[in-house]
């Protein structure tokens, strides 16, 4: 039952009607002219985007969200690769023959060919800044008849999931202009992109030559709304269809039966420095891990809307708590008031809140706590430099490739790029050395939950809880994804009543 407009506070009903009146009608018919039914679905996003909707960008993943631009393959919900506008690949030591699908066009009317693919993936190999997913990567790209053989400079046994990232999306060659790209009319999804309003609002159309299964509804109005309170407000007034991250303090005013939790692969984490200071000593380390109360902050700064962690991989990655053992730990010590300093950020609100509790609950145990609270711009030099006691941070544990084991490497390897805990354990890193050259499936799962068990061991990371976000969906609205990875959200199942 949706909650009437007249019980919406007055200023969070009227931000919402300031940021979205207008921009669900006009320009394209609310109903479906080619007799298939349904009406376009609105739907309100979080961020605008950040540079035109260039694939090469962190916009990347509105256009896989929109389903208008596609990828060679996807990945399923263990992180498997699938076939997608690739329909098979086989390796043959660095390099990786892919065999594209047959009978795809691109909304210009234009076929997917290799050299086509060849393009989009060599123009994203040479950008600048590389996309993420290329990051210490040399990738390169040929054609072979209607195959495109893809080769690393070293053998990588991801490749097929590193082609499953938004940033390596497949464009007509139009897109292409200079050093922009332009995805208007340009990719080969069951939606087309039609119209891009700056950073306001975007439009897209039903493809009717897609070459998979037809989309259900006629089209997608999509509108950036930053402010969470307005996105809340407006799929509480019906203005909305399907709306993105909806803030935890609005879900419990919402129509419950309008919002769906998405465990997402992000664990809220307390890093411990494990090179100098007071958690040099793995006993003071053990006794801050038995002192902290994650299902109290759970409760108290997520309102209950997030998972007690049992590890570093959370329920995003279901195949995680099936693998996972128990854990060998130190003994804990008295920590006889020994001062600590926790640092944390304020880009994320939930942090301080997190922060604070942690404060009380270390303190309760025997510590002596100081916090240390700033913008991440002005805490992350700081933080890398070891300069705090511990560190809380909100991580990303899975990255563009759906695999951890990067993630695993870069905060937790002797010369990792993110080691917060200043980590060096030679039985750490040959973990995760090991994790990182397996082959993907079964072997590389067990690989990964090893290397996690290998620094749980160390206690130089407490993991405290995993994240969820919660979209809200409207009552009509059919099929709609609620994806952990944020690359799904409209497909063309995905229709309104």
């Amino acid at each position: 039952m949706r909650v009437p407009a007249r019980l919406v506070p007055f200023t969070a009903l009227t931000a919402a009607s300031l940021l979205l009146t207008g921009c669900f009608s006009g320009g394209q018919s609310a109903t479906d002219d080619s007799g298939a039914g349904g009406e376009r679905i609105r739907v309100a996003m979080m961020q605008p985007p950040r540079s035109g909707l260039s694939p090469l960008s962190d916009d990347a993943f509105k256009l896989s969200r929109w389903s208008t631009a596609e990828t060679l393959v996807k990945l399923d919900a263990d992180g498997d690769a699938e076939p997608a506008l690739a329909t098979e690949w086989a390796r043959s030591g660095r390099s990786w023959t892919f065999t594209l699908r047959d009978g795809v066009t691109f909304h210009d009317g234009t076929k997917l060919t290799a050299e086509a693919v060849v393009n989009s993936l060599t123009k994203a190999a040479a950008a600048s800044p590389k996309p993420r997913i290329l990051d210490g990567v040399d990738l390169t790209a040929k054609a072979d008849g209607d195959k495109v053989i893809v080769t690393t400079a070293t053998e990588d046994p991801l490749v097929p999931q590193r082609l499953s990232s938004p940033q390596l999306s497949i464009l007509a060659a139009k897109a292409y202009r200079g050093k922009s790209v332009d995805p208007v009319g340009a990719g080969t999804g069951p939606f087309e992109l039609t119209k891009v309003n700056g950073t306001s609002s975007a439009a897209l159309d039903r493809y009717d030559g897609y070459w998979g299964k037809k989309a259900k509804a006629p089209g997608i109005d999509v509108r950036f709304v930053p402010d969470g309170t307005a996105r809340a407000a407006a799929l509480r007034s019906g203005e909305a269809d399907i709306v993105e991250a909806v803030p935890v303090s609005q879900a419990a005013v919402l129509d419950q039966d309008l919002i769906t939790e998405v465990p997402m692969p992000r664990t809220n984490t307390l890093y411990l420095n494990t090179e100098k200071g007071p958690f040099r000593d793995a006993a003071l380390r053990a006794a801050a891990r038995e002192a902290i109360d994650a299902e109290s902050i759970v409760k108290g700064v997520y309102e209950g809307r997030a998972d007690v962690a049992e590890g570093l991989l959370g329920p995003a990655l279901p195949w995680a708590a099936e693998l996972r053992e128990p854990v060998r730990r130190a003994k804990a010590s008295d920590p006889a008031g020994r001062t600590i300093t926790i640092g944390t950020f304020t880009d994320r609100a939930e942090l301080p809140e997190v922060a604070a509790a942690l404060q009380q609950q270390l303190q309760k145990a025997g510590f002596k706590v100081k916090l240390d609270v700033r913008e991440y711009a002005n805490i992350e030099s700081d933080a890398l430099a070891g300069e705090f006691d511990a560190f809380i941070l909100s991580r990303a544990t899975v990255l563009d490739s759906g695999d951890p084991a990067a993630y695993l490497y870069s905060d937790f390897a002797s010369d990792g790029s993110f080691n917060i805990s200043q980590l060096a354990d030679p039985a750490v890193d040959k973990a995760l050395k090991k994790a990182g050259e397996t082959s993907t499936g079964d072997p590389r799962r067990a690989a990964v939950i090893a290397a996690e068990a290998a620094v749980l061991g160390t206690d130089a990371a407490v993991p405290m809880l995993h994240e969820r976000v919660i979209q809200g969906d409207a009552a009509g609205v059919t099929g709609a994804a609620h994806d952990p990875r944020e690359r799904e959200l409209v497909t063309a199942d995905t229709h309104v009543k």
